[in-house]
C-alpha cells in the first residue's frame, strides 16, 4: 500500500546509514535510531494521548529533532501533523488551530510566551512543551518519550489520506490549509530523486523553516528516499552555513534568493570550500542573475527551482549544463508532471507567449481544509491545479517565470510583468532589492511603481535607474515612479509582500506625503 511513512521505509533498507546531523548538539543519529524515535513519538500520540487516524497535531517550534519525530510520526500513525508559523502571533495563530480543529499542540519553550496568549484564545485537550512549560499543567515530551509503549505497526492509510496540512502564509486573506495527502508525500520524495538525480552519499544542510513545505519536501524527504544525510541547522545563520558546507562535505543546497544573497554577502564567501558541493538551487522567488553569475564566479552553479506548497515544491528540474544554458529558466517539468499555460480563456497559448501555468500530476495536493470553494477554483475537474503564475515556455520546452497572475498589471492596454522589470533593476550596481507594483493611472489605466532598496556604497537615482532600464526595456514598462525604502515586506520564506506596498503607496497619496528619497517622472 502506497503511504507516506519515507522514513520506515529507508530504515528498513539501510538501518546504520547516517540519516541525521544536528548541527546545535552536534548529535548523529542513523536511520534506525531516527525511525525508532518516530515510531516512539506515534505510539505515545496514539496510547498515551489518545489520538486516532485523521486527529489533528500542531507543532509550533523551530528546526529540531522533536520536530522530525511529529512529522515522521504523522506518516505511521495517521494523524495529520499541521505546522505553525513561528513569527505568527496569538491571534494568526488561534485561526490555525481553530480551522484544523486540532486536538494536540506541540511548542518549543521559546514560544511560552504566545503559547500563554494563546491558551487565552482556544481550548485544547494536550498542550506539549518541548523544553520548559508554558503552565504547569502542560505535558513534558521528554517525559511522554521516555515512558513510551512499544511500538505497534503502522496505522494503515489510503494513499489519499491527509499526512498533513501547511498553511499558505496568507499574503492576502486568510491562511488556507493545504492537504497534503500520503500519496502525495511520497511521490514528491520519489520524483525529486529521480529527476534530480539525487544520490544515497548527498549531503544537504537544512535551515530553512521546518514549518514550510521548501524545508520539509525539498530536500528532507527526497534525502530520506534515497538514504542520503541531512544536516538540521536551528535557522539561518550564514557563518554557521558556510562552516558546516565545508565540515560536513555538503553537496546539494537549498536556499531563497534572500539567503542567497546574504550567503554572498558572508565574509566566508570568497574562501569557504566548496569543493564537495554540486549545486545549489534557490526557490521561492525568482532568482537575480546577478546571484548566479556570482556563484559561477565561485565555481559553483546556482540553479532555479519552481513549485508551490499545492504541487509538491518541487515540479521542474535542469541538468547543470542546462542552468547555465538557459539562465533564469527553471528547467523542464519532472518526471510524470504534465505542465500547460493557458490564457484567460483557458486556450494553449503559443510557444514564447505567456499564459497561466497549470500542473498536474501525483505531486498534486487534494485541496484546502475546510475550503471547498478555494478548492474548486484551484483544481478543476480534470485535475489540473491552477497556479496563478504566469510563465514562457520556449522552443526546446523550458520554462521561465514571468510572475504572478495577480502582479500583473495593464498599461495602455499592453500586459506588463514585474517580474522582467524586477530583474533588470537587480542588474544595477547601485541596486540591492526592488520590487515592482501596478498602480491606477488616469491616462494608461496601470502604470509602475518601483520600490528599491540602494546600495549604500553605490546609491542611485531615479534618473540613473531609468536612463538604465531605457536601453533594455520597452517604454511602457518602465516606471513612472522609483520609491527608495531600507527594505522590503517579505514573508518567512523570502517572497515580497506585494499587498503591504501598494497599501504603503495608497497611503501616501491618501496623505500627500512622499518616502524619503521618491522620485517621479515628469
Amino acid at each position: 500500500m502506497l503511504h507516506g511513512d519515507v522514513l520506515g521505509e529507508r530504515a528498513r533498507l539501510t538501518p546504520e546509514k547516517t540519516a541525521l546531523v544536528v548541527v546545535p548538539t552536534g548529535e548523529r543519529l542513523t536511520y534506525r535510531e531516527l525511525d525508532r524515535r518516530a515510531a516512539a513519538c506515534a505510539a505515545v500520540w496514539r496510547d498515551r494521548l489518545g489520538l486516532a487516524k485523521g486527529d489533528r497535531v500542531g507543532i509550533l517550534a523551530h528546526n529540531r529533532v522533536e520536530f522530525l519525530d511529529s512529522f515522521f510520526a504523522a506518516g505511521k500513525s495517521g494523524a495529520i501533523l499541521v505546522p505553525l508559523g513561528t513569527r505568527l502571533t496569538a491571534h494568526e495563530l488561534a485561526y490555525m488551530v481553530r480551522d484544523s480543529g486540532m486536538r494536540a499542540l506541540v511548542y518549543d519553550g521559546e514560544f511560552a510566551a504566545v503559547i500563554g496568549e494563546l491558551r487565552g484564545l482556544v481550548e485544547l485537550e494536550h498542550w506539549i512543551a518541548l523544553d520548559a512549560p508554558a503552565h504547569p499543567s502542560d505535558l513534558r515530551y521528554a517525559d511522554l518519550l521516555s515512558r513510551a509503549p512499544n511500538p505497534e505497526p503502522r496505522t494503515p492509510v489510503s494513499p489519499e489520506d491527509t499526512y498533513c496540512i501547511l498553511y499558505t502564509s496568507g499574503t492576502t486573506g486568510r491562511p488556507k490549509g493545504v492537504m497534503l495527502p500520503h500519496r502525495m508525500i511520497a511521490w514528491n520524495a520519489y520524483n525529486t530523486v529521480m529527476s534530480w538525480q539525487l544520490r544515497d552519499d548527498d549531503v544537504s544542510p537544512v535551515f530553512t523553516p521546518l514549518y514550510h513545505a521548501g524545508g520539509l519536501s525539498i530536500f528532507l524527504l527526497p534525502l530520506v528516499a534515497i538514504g542520503g544525510t541531512v544536516v538540521l541547522h536551528r535557522g539561518f545563520d550564514a557563518a554557521e552555513v558556510w562552516a558546516t558546507i565545508a565540515r560536513e562535505r555538503c553537496t546539494v543546497v537549498l536556499g531563497v534568493p534572500t539567503i542567497f544573497k546574504l550567503l554572498m554577502e558572508d565574509p566566508a564567501f570568497g574562501h569557504a570550500d566548496l569543493s564537495a558541493v554540486r549545486w545549489f538551487i534557490s526557490g521561492g522567488a525568482p532568482l537575480p542573475v546577478y546571484l548566479v553569475d556570482a556563484y559561477r564566479a565561485r565555481g559553483v552553479v546556482l540553479k532555479q527551482g519552481y513549485g508551490l506548497t499545492e504541487v509538491g515544491v518541487n515540479c521542474f528540474a535542469m541538468t547543470v549544463e542546462d542552468a547555465a544554458r538557459k539562465q533564469g529558466s527553471i528547467g523542464t517539468p519532472m518526471m510524470f508532471t504534465e505542465a500547460r499555460l493557458t490564457d484567460t480563456g483557458e486556450r494553449e497559448v503559443a510557444t514564447g507567449d505567456v499564459g497561466e501555468l497549470l500542473l498536474r500530476g501525483p505531486h498534486v495536493c487534494n485541496g484546502y481544509w475546510n475550503n471547498p470553494a478555494a478548492t474548486a477554483a484551484a483544481l478543476d475537474a480534470d485535475g489540473w491545479f491552477h497556479t496563478g503564475d504566469l510563465a514562457r515556455r520556449d522552443v526546446d520546452g523550458y520554462f521561465t517565470i514571468a510572475g504572478r497572475g495577480k502582479d500583473m498589471f495593464i498599461s495602455g492596454g499592453v500586459n506588463v510583468y514585474p517580474a522582467e522589470i524586477e530583474g533588470e533593476l537587480l542588474l544595477h550596481p547601485g541596486v540591492k532589492d526592488a520590487a515592482v507594483i501596478g498602480v491606477a493611472e488616469p491616462t494608461w489605466g496601470e502604470v509602475g511603481v518601483a520600490f528599491v532598496v540602494a546600495r549604500p556604497e553605490r546609491a542611485a537615482s531615479a534618473d540613473e535607474l531609468r536612463a538604465f532600464l531605457a536601453g533594455r526595456l520597452a517604454k511602457f514598462k518602465i516606471p513612472r515612479e522609483f520609491i527608495f525604502v531600507d527594505e522590503l515586506p517579505r514573508t518567512p520564506y523570502g517572497k515580497v509582500v506585494k499587498a503591504e506596498l501598494a497599501a504603503r503607496y495608497a497611503q501616501m497619496q491618501g496623505t500627500g506625503l512622499r518616502a524619503p528619497g521618491s522620485e517621479t517622472t515628469p
